[in-house]
C-alpha cells in the first residue's frame, strides 16, 4: 500500500508540473546583470505629471523640476515613436527660493510648461517605454543616466537633478527620490 501511495503522488507531482526543491532555480534573473536598454515612464501625481505621447507619435516626458546646484530648468525630453532618443528643449528657469540643496520642487513656470505642452499638440499621458539617453546643453547633462552600484544593480537617474530613479522591472510604476 505504501509503494502504491508513494507512485500516485510521484505521478501527480510529475503530471501537475510540481517540482522538488533540488529542482528549483534560485538564481537572479539574467536580466538583472544587463544594463537596461528601455525602460517605462509612467506618469504619477508626484514627479512625472506629464509622461506620454504627442499627436505626432513621439514619447515624451516634460519637467519643471530640474536642476543643478544654482538653476532650476524646464525640460521636455522627446523620443521617437520607437522610443529611440530624439531630442530634449531646456529653458532656464529660476530655482525655487526655501528648497533646501539637492532637494526638486516644481519651479512655478507654469506659462512655459504649458507652452512646451502646445508644443506637443493633442497628447496622451499614459506610461511611455523609451532608451536612456544623456545629452549636454550649454554645459549641463540632461536625460536619464544608466549607472550600476558596486553590488551590480543598475539604475537610471533622471538628469540634473537625481531626483527620480528606476530600477528593475523597469515597468516605471515605482521609483526612488
Amino acid at each position: 500500500m505504501r509503494t502504491l501511495l508513494s507512485s500516485v503522488v510521484a505521478t501527480l507531482a510529475t503530471t501537475m508540473g510540481c517540482s522538488t526543491p533540488a529542482e528549483v532555480d534560485e538564481s537572479p534573473p539574467a536580466s538583472s546583470s544587463e544594463r537596461p536598454e528601455r525602460f517605462t515612464i509612467a506618469p504619477d501625481d508626484y514627479h512625472v505629471p506629464y509622461a506620454g505621447t504627442a499627436e505626432d507619435g513621439r514619447r515624451f516626458f516634460l519637467s519643471d523640476e530640474l536642476f543643478d546646484a544654482e538653476t532650476g530648468f524646464v525640460g521636455l525630453f522627446l523620443w521617437n515613436p520607437d522610443g529611440s532618443f530624439a531630442e530634449v528643449r531646456v529653458d532656464r528657469v529660476r530655482r525655487p527660493r526655501g528648497l533646501p540643496p539637492g532637494q526638486a520642487g516644481s519651479a512655478g513656470a507654469d506659462d512655459l510648461v504649458a507652452k512646451r505642452l502646445r508644443e506637443l499638440g493633442g497628447y496622451t499621458l499614459e506610461p511611455i517605454t523609451v532608451e536612456p539617453f544623456l545629452t549636454v546643453v550649454d554645459g549641463v547633462a540632461f536625460g536619464w543616466e544608466v549607472e550600476q552600484y558596486e553590488d551590480g544593480t543598475w539604475f537610471i537617474g533622471i538628469c540634473p537633478g537625481d531626483f527620480i530613479v528606476y530600477y528593475e522591472p523597469w515597468d516605471g510604476l515605482e521609483y526612488d527620490t
